[in-house]
């Protein structure tokens, strides 16, 4: 039997595509809801449950029930290029785009820190709980809410460079600057995996707990000597990116059809 909570969602949802509410308004309070649908609290309570799993809104303690931006607004699609930036020293990575502005959506951190995560502390070549410099970003495109989280963290090595923990005016100066340091090329590999946000990451992104996030961690390798320099975890809300990757033939898959390529050589010889 179809729920009526299912069939209460389902119309929010509609009002929501049709922008009844724009994104980042307040839904009414449950009560009126109830009252204008019919039903009792726990039902609505139920049915904007159902919206907030599937990231329409964002229930928040002493505000109420937000409309969500991510849903409304296209997803953005993650490729594999590095762009050099247009307008500013520096590059920008998959999702971003070198001609648009980014900001930041709260005050940018660099410091000093232990790197006690040994995920990452391996990945950066150095042992758990070492101090290393830990640049913090909350950003996204000028126009939208925070799109992700990016931490980096910079090998010791190379921590001493000037400039790599300033602000600078382009995305990715600082890794400029260490290429500029010795480091040229500096090399990229990402590894991808979904998984559920902290409190603290939902609340940054203005998402609910309930919605998954993409983590992409980007190691960056020293040109010079081939070892990491530097460690960047990206975390983004699932309904605001896609992934796309190009797939390529291994050399087993060039040859069309080899069996009929075989027999077909074999009529031959069998003819001369």
């Amino acid at each position: 039997m179809h729920s009526r909570y299912l069939d209460i969602a389902a119309k929010i949802r509609d009002r929501i595509e049709a922008n009844e509410w724009a994104p980042g308004t307040k839904l009414p309070r449950l009560d009126d809801l109830a009252a204008e649908y019919g039903a009792n609290r726990d039902t609505i309570g139920r049915a904007i449950g159902a919206l907030e799993t599937e990231g329409y809104v964002w229930a928040i303690q002493g505000r109420g029930i937000i409309v969500r931006h991510g849903t409304i607004r296209p997803r953005r699609p993650r490729g594999n290029l590095v762009k050099r930036n247009a307008t500013a020293p520096g590059y920008s990575f998959p999702s971003a785009s070198s001609q648009e502005v980014w900001t930041h959506h709260v005050q940018p951190v660099a410091a000093i820190e232990p790197l006690n995560d040994p995920r990452i502390a391996k990945l950066l070549g150095v042992a758990p709980g070492t101090p290393v410099m830990r640049r913090f970003r909350v950003t996204g495109p000028k126009s939208e809410p925070p799109f992700q989280i990016n931490i980096s963290w910079i090998h010791p090595r190379v921590a001493d460079v000037p400039g790599v923990a300033s602000q600078a005016p382009g995305p990715g100066d600082w890794l400029y600057r260490l290429e500029k340091a010795g480091h040229w090329p500096i090399s990229w590999m990402e590894i991808h995996r979904a998984r559920m946000p902290t409190k603290a990451e939902a609340s940054l992104l203005e998402i609910p707990t309930s919605l998954p996030v993409l983590e992409i961690v980007r190691v960056g390798n020293s040109g010079g000597d081939g070892k990491p320099v530097e460690v960047t975890e990206y975390v983004v809300a699932s309904d605001r990116v896609e992934t796309v990757h190009v797939l390529h033939r291994d050399e087993s898959a060039q040859t069309p059809w080899p069996e009929d390529a075989q027999g077909h050589d074999e009529e031959l010889g069998g003819g001369a």
